[in-house]
């Protein structure tokens, strides 16, 4: 019998996508990683909550435009109630204006702002893990994360924008 190459403590993950297939590819890029599991997959904004509260997931990964209710208010809902679990939005189509209410939603991760401050020296993707006690793959979706979300190339553009949002 082949042995589960998983950590011990997974990083649980509620994944929220309305495109199957998105969904689909996503979860078994997600589950290709040692230490991510994903435990619940939704297509529907107004099921999120419900599969999070049943699932207990560590973080949710949400689309920023679902059928039924929007990510984002998605995420001010997990905030309320399920306030244990974090929150990556997603999107493929960046409008105007969503990078910041995401940010306001609350839907920034601590995390990627912790990976940020790390970085300012220009501390390596292996010696921002090895501080924060993160793997090197969990570093890199933290940083990418965090240059999606402030609309930047690299970085060090986003550790300055954080900033000038006052997020830093």
């Amino acid at each position: 019998m082949p042995r589960d190459h998983r950590p011990a403590k997974s990083v649980r993950v509620l994944l929220a996508e309305d495109q199957g297939m998105m969904r689909g590819a996503l979860a078994l890029l997600l589950g290709m990683e040692p230490d991510l599991e994903v435990v619940a997959q939704v297509g529907r904004g107004d099921t999120i909550v419900d599969a999070a509260l049943i699932h207990r997931p560590d973080v949710a990964l949400l689309d920023i435009e679902l059928p039924g209710m929007s990510g984002l208010d998605a995420a001010a809902e997990l905030r309320e109630q399920v306030p244990d679990c974090r929150v990556l939005i997603l999107t493929t189509f960046g409008r105007p204006g969503y990078l910041r209410r995401a940010m306001e939603a609350g839907a920034a991760e601590i995390r990627e702002c912790d990976v940020l401050k790390a970085s300012v020296d220009g501390a390596t993707v292996s010696d921002i893990a090895a501080q924060l006690h993160l793997s090197e793959s969990t570093v890199r979706n933290y940083l990418s994360s965090a240059i999606g979300k402030t609309a930047t190339r690299n970085r060090m553009e986003a550790m300055r924008e954080a900033r000038q949002q006052g997020w830093l």
